[in-house]
């Protein structure tokens, strides 16, 4: 009987997986391939396909409504460009659509990511920075002499009975 949950918790993590197999493949079925996927504002992303074949020597590509091209990078086929993020771009997925002749269209997405801000959150006491966290440094006294107080209490009286 001890083996029950086991068994259930491996079977639960062998469907989660299996479960994702079919998207992680279908993610690879893109012809568009950006590096790095994620960027911040101000970053420059590179951009290559093999879709348009290899007689093609130049492609289009728009990303957040700026144009770049891509050439042929003296890979058959390969076609490259790149394109730099916005400073102005917001957080979240933006489409990156690629045309070649004589109608070939792909579209895929790069995510930016804007930087995380850094230090203390204001609220409370005010900024958590280096010397300007007194009261809650007198606060955590505190509650350290109460519980180390409350412990030798409950020592004292235990060594009573």
């Amino acid at each position: 009987m001890r083996y029950v949950p086991a068994g259930a918790g491996i079977g639960l993590a062998l469907c989660a997986l299996a479960l994702q197999g079919p998207a992680a493949a279908a993610a690879d079925d893109s012809e568009l391939r950006i590096s790095p996927r994620n960027g911040a504002p101000g970053s420059t992303v590179t951009v290559s396909t093999t879709a348009c074949g290899s007689d093609v020597t130049y492609g289009k590509g728009t990303a957040g409504g700026d144009e770049f091209h891509l050439f042929d990078d003296n890979h058959t086929g390969v076609l490259t460009g790149h394109f730099r993020i916005p400073g102005d771009a917001a957080s979240g997925d933006h489409d990156v659509v690629v045309k070649c002749p004589p109608s070939i269209k792909i579209t895929d997405t790069v995510a930016v990511e804007r930087s995380r801000p850094t230090g203390g959150v204001h609220a409370g006491f005010g900024p958590a920075a280096v010397g300007e966290n007194k009261p809650t440094l007198l606060g955590g006294a505190v509650l350290a002499v109460t519980a180390g107080g409350v412990l030798m209490m409950r020592r004292h009286r235990s060594v009573r009975r």
